[in-house]
């Protein structure tokens, strides 16, 4: 067949003869290409930095693996996901075991990881630093936060494991040193789960009630919290560097030792506790005293109190004497209040005698003026002074010119009129007669005229009132 006629553009596409590459659909492309794919590249191991880390509500987790040439896509299913060891974050170096597949939805290849570990020991250095810094920043490591140590605790919860010879150490150093009493909250100190049982016992004493209270149970609240483990590796420790376990330390309101490992191990949890102990016995060694030390100390108060209340009672009973020494004797002091008691007394004695003689002379010149014949000569003046006053008063009674033919002129409120003024002004008169009074009128305001020698005098009646004639 001429190239020309395969050339040639056509609308419809046809058969073309001798042609045996058949047109196929996407969906079988896409089947092709995934079952070629995973035939080839069912287990890989890659190395890459993580980039866009995710996890959805389902538990399955989405990241990008990428080096500084390509990119690929991983997911890691929720099974997968809940067994990793760490907590993958952005910018970490990472070797994912898994097998490459196609999603023919988005027309991409991908990686199902089924492991993913960190890429070495840098790696896992960078991964804890980064964690370091970010809880930092939050203030988890914040030394004013550090709660100070109770000087003897009554109870010491131990989180550690419960078959190993970590608490073997701390149980006998503590009963060598101080014996209290301790609860264990036996967990997983290393492998996977182990940041979950360690971090849920912390919550799990931090919750416990206080002895007395109404929630108090069998279990007695510890007054301090040991988190303990032995040696080891990086790897081995690691699960005192996970997040949920440093969160839980910082966060529990009982004082917290950190115990892991030895001198030279340092985990996020050491930071994170209010004091950090080199080694589990080094962590009993600071929870409580020396029992012995203790009781030569108080043995040493109870000396030095001994010794400073007798120096005190010596020392007062030496002040005491010295000043029985400078003090005069009683009857010194009291001689010259004795003397002047007695010469009081005489005093008193003479006083009282012409205090006698004056009075009884007073009493003889008042009985004088006291006779009967004196006493009836002052009645009869007082009573002459008192009957001359009555007299005067009488004469002063104005009523009494009334009986002579007079008539005292007032106004209706009762009044003395004494002119013709004020009768004007008044209008209503009443005159007041020797036996009795008579109610009268002013004509147009003018006092009525009056003739003397027996000429009458004529006032205008009121309706209301009689009139003078």
């Amino acid at each position: 067949m001429p190239d020309s006629f395969l050339d040639e553009p056509r609308l419809v596409a046809e058969p073309i003869p001798g042609d045996n590459a058949p047109a196929l659909s996407v969906g079988e492309l896409s089947q092709a290409l995934k079952r070629m794919v995973e035939g080839e590249f069912g287990h890989v191991r890659l190395r890459g930095e993580i980039s866009g880390f995710k996890r959805v509500a389902s538990g399955h987790s989405y990241l990008c693996l990428k080096d500084d040439k390509a990119v690929i896509d991983g997911v890691m299913w929720k099974g997968s996901a809940s067994g990793l060891a760490f907590q993958p974050q952005d910018g970490v170096e990472v070797i994912a075991t898994g097998r490459l597949t196609t999603f023919p939805g988005r027309s991409k290849y991908q990686i199902v990881i089924d492991r993913m570990e960190l890429a070495g020991a840098g790696a896992l250095m960078a991964l804890l630093d980064k964690l370091r810094q970010k809880l930092a920043a939050e203030g988890l490591f914040d030394r004013e936060k550090k709660k100070p140590l109770p000087f003897m605790p009554r109870v010491i919860g131990v989180v550690t494991s419960g078959t190993g010879a970590v608490i073997r150490d701390i149980l006998h150093r503590l009963e060598d040193r101080c014996p209290t009493h301790v609860v264990v909250w036996p967990v997983k100190v290393q492998g996977e789960g182990a940041a979950a049982e360690v971090a849920a016992a912390v919550r799990g004493f931090d919750a416990l009630a206080p002895a007395g209270s109404d929630g108090a149970g069998p279990v007695p609240r510890p007054d301090l919290v040991i988190v303990a483990r032995g040696g080891g590796s990086v790897e081995d420790l690691w699960a005192f560097n996970e997040e949920v376990v440093v969160r839980a330390v910082a966060g529990c309101s009982i004082p917290i030792i950190s115990a892991v490992g030895h001198e030279t191990d340092t985990t996020l949890c050491d930071h994170a506790a209010d004091l950090r102990a080199p080694t589990p016995t080094a962590a009993a060694e600071i929870a409580v005293p020396v029992l012995a030390d203790l009781r030569l100390t108080i043995d040493g108060y109870r000396a030095r109190t001994e010794r400073c209340a007798r120096r005190y009672v010596e020392r007062g009973r030496e002040r005491t004497a010295a000043l029985a020494r400078v003090m005069p004797r009683l009857d010194q002091l009291l001689a010259p209040q004795r003397q002047r008691a007695d010469e009081a007394g005489a005093r008193l004695g003479r006083g009282l005698e012409r205090r006698v003689t004056t009075a009884r002379g007073q009493l003889d010149r008042a009985a004088g003026a006291l006779r009967p014949a004196v006493l009836l000569a002052r009645v009869e003046a007082a009573r002459s002074r008192l009957d001359g006053t009555w007299r005067l008063v009488q004469s002063l009674n104005p009523d009494r010119v009334l009986e002579r033919g007079y008539a005292r002129i007032t106004s209706r409120d009762g009044r003395t009129l004494a002119s013709a003024a004020a009768a004007r002004a008044a209008g209503a008169l009443t005159l007041r007669f020797g036996d009795g009074s008579v109610d009268v009128g002013v004509d147009g305001g003018r006092p009525a005229r009056v003739e003397r020698a027996g000429a009458k005098a004529y006032v205008p009646p009121r309706p209301d009132q009689p009139t003078l004639l």
